[in-house]
């Protein structure tokens, strides 16, 4: 009424009311009455602003690519922002301009080039595997733009939601992983089988080393074993030469002492011993011993008589064992 009109701002907007091109009041959070046919009033808002953005760039490779993200950002130095775009509002609080909206699109473009400049650099395959190298990158880039400074405002955070590629080289790069994937999973098929067999031929060689070792102790044993049996004939054998040593030994004593005993009666001739033996000669040895001599001294005899009694009675002591006459009569 009159022109006079009343502000009230919330703590996120600042308000600055210029009056013959010089600011009177400014703050955030203001709250006052003013003349606005001859006041011009500016709110700039504080609070932190979303921006959405959607790049189609080009890669290395010439692949055409599409970067999704978004960006966050808020003002801090709002003298800056007010003599550069115009945040002037009307006595019902609407901005008399759209240079509002052009903020957000000189950030979503200073943020298109640096990101520009990135995609430059790498082929398709390795933008879709770079989104956080290039979010690194971008936002250092952004916090130190001369331009993003000149607006006076801040950028808060800066995300990449997604980076995809079109649809059919989507399709040639899945296809070639889908390969790739298969060919990993026949080698891992192949290096199992491998490790499979590789594992039964050690199972294999160490029964094999096992039994060689068995066979092995085996033999040792066998071999102790005839060792043993080679020492106790050795020491058989020792015993059985020393015995036939000692056989010989006491033989040749014998034979020894039996000539020594006999060496004084080789020159006696053999009737005298056989006479000198104990209980003498009988009566037919005698006879017998007579006729040896008269055979012995045939050449010398000129007739022998026997009578027949002579030859009854060495008959008859014949049959009875050699006894005497007398005693072969007696039993009679």
């Amino acid at each position: 009424m009159l022109g006079i009109s009343y502000v009230k701002a919330p703590p996120s907007t600042h308000v600055m009311l210029f009056r013959r091109g010089k600011v009177v009041c400014e703050g955030a959070g203001q709250s006052f009455f003013y003349f606005s046919p001859t006041a011009t009033l500016v709110q700039l808002p504080l609070a932190s602003t979303d921006v959405p953005f959607v790049f189609n760039e080009v890669t290395a490779d010439f692949q055409d690519a599409t970067i999704q993200g978004e960006l966050t950002f808020r003002v801090t130095s709002p003298a800056k922002l007010a003599s550069l775009l115009d945040f002037s509002v009307d006595s019902n609080g609407r901005y008399r301009s759209d240079d509002p909206t052009k903020l957000n699109d000189r950030l979503i473009h200073t943020t298109q080039t640096l990101a520009r400049a990135f995609t430059l650099k790498k082929t398709l395959r390795e933008l879709l595997t770079s989104s956080d190298e290039l979010v690194a990158q971008v936002f250092a880039q952004l916090a130190e733009s001369p331009a993003v400074a000149l607006l006076g405002v801040e950028v808060m955070n800066l995300s990449v939601l997604s980076i995809k590629a079109m649809p059919e080289m989507a399709k040639a790069l899945q296809a070639e992983a889908r390969e790739q994937l298969l060919l990993e999973a026949d080698e891992a098929i192949y290096a199992r089988r491998n490790t499979a067999v590789e594992l039964e031929r050690q199972i294999k060689e160490n029964e094999l080393n096992t039994e060689i070792a068995v066979q092995q102790k085996q033999r040792q044993v066998r071999e102790t074993k005839l060792q043993a049996d080679i020492a106790i004939e050795q020491e058989r054998a020792t015993l059985v030469d020393r015995k036939i040593e000692n056989e010989r030994k006491e033989s040749e004593a014998k034979a020894d002492a039996l000539k020594a005993m006999l060496e004084p009666l080789k020159d006696i001739d053999w009737r005298t011993l056989l006479a000198a033996a104990p209980g003498g000669l009988n009566a037919n040895q005698l006879i017998a011993m007579a006729f040896r001599d008269l055979a012995d001294n045939a050449e010398n005899i000129g007739n022998l008589n026997i009578s027949p009694d002579l030859l009854s009675t060495l008959l008859d002591n014949q049959s009875d064992g050699g006894q005497g006459p007398g005693k072969k009569r007696k039993s009679r």
